[in-house]
């Protein structure tokens, strides 16, 4: 009997191996392109002194050099005076209202402002506040917006307990690119916005050969991860793109009584 048994159990091994028998997997063919490196071709290197380089040495910044700015900056607003804006439709002395505290604010109807000088890819602070009185919702609270190459805008608006449509919200891309999050601080109190703007290429015949991008921190956070610029940002219609070169940075007077508030501006050429 004993035997039986372990015949049995062995037929029933035998036949279970059988059954969960294994087909080689197939090797499937990868797609797309392998990145590679010129500068990494070639025979590897042996030891460290090999992949080390001492040229270019990058120059020395002092992150706090003028009035909190990086000492490579050009402060564009220091709250001293306008000196470095001018008004949009005819260039003239801005209308704007300069504050005791080192701001200004949006003075309602009287028109944009812009920078006299032009810039292409730059890093740009920006501080604006809404107002702590609370008037209006939607789009008519607090809108303003910080044109790059005074044509693309991200969106400064005051969304605290007011929505809106998302890609027209505070960090939006105006109607392009919803923020990844809304960083608000209370109305009333001052945001940040750094952006890291590349501008858009163009040839010879006028034709974009490479999109613009747009990073943005929001208070410190990241809302807008390198994004690409489709073109202008306009309210109505799809985006546009004309040609240009260099252009400067606008501020925006919606013209609904905004009362929205800007200080400590600065810009660094990259």
């Amino acid at each position: 009997m004993r035997y039986l048994v372990l015949l049995l159990m062995f037929l029933g091994i035998t036949s279970c191996r059988e059954k969960v028998k294994v087909e080689p997997l197939e090797k499937k063919e990868t797609t797309g392109q392998v990145i590679t490196h010129e500068e990494y071709s070639g025979e590897e290197p042996t030891i460290p002194e090999e992949t080390e380089v001492y040229e270019p040495v990058p120059p020395t910044v002092d992150p706090t050099g003028q009035n909190g700015a990086p000492s490579d900056a050009i402060v564009l607003f220091d709250g001293s005076g306008f000196d470095a804006w001018e008004m949009v439709q005819d260039s003239s002395e801005v209308k704007w209202i300069l504050n005791d505290d080192g701001s200004m604010t949006v003075k309602d109807k009287t028109g944009d402002i812009q920078t006299k000088q032009e810039f292409g890819d730059i890093q740009l602070h920006v501080e604006w506040r809404s107002p702590a009185d609370v008037e209006r919702d939607g789009q008519n609270r607090a809108n303003s917006g910080v044109f790059l190459s005074g044509l693309y805008e991200v969106q400064v608006l005051d969304n605290n307990d007011n929505d809106t449509y998302t890609n027209g919200q505070v960090g939006a891309i105006y109607k392009q690119h919803v923020p990844l999050a809304k960083a608000s601080v209370p109305s009333g109190e001052w945001n940040t916005y750094d952006i890291i703007y590349h501008a858009p290429e163009f040839n010879e015949d006028g034709k974009k050969i490479k999109s613009g991008t747009m990073t943005v921190l929001h208070n410190g956070i990241l809302i807008q991860d390198h994004v690409e610029i489709k073109g202008t940002t306009p309210y109505i219609g799809w985006p546009k793109n004309p040609p240009h070169g260099k252009g400067p940075i606008r501020l925006q007077d919606h013209g609904d009584n905004s009362r929205v508030s800007y200080r400590n501006i600065w810009v660094r050429e990259l």
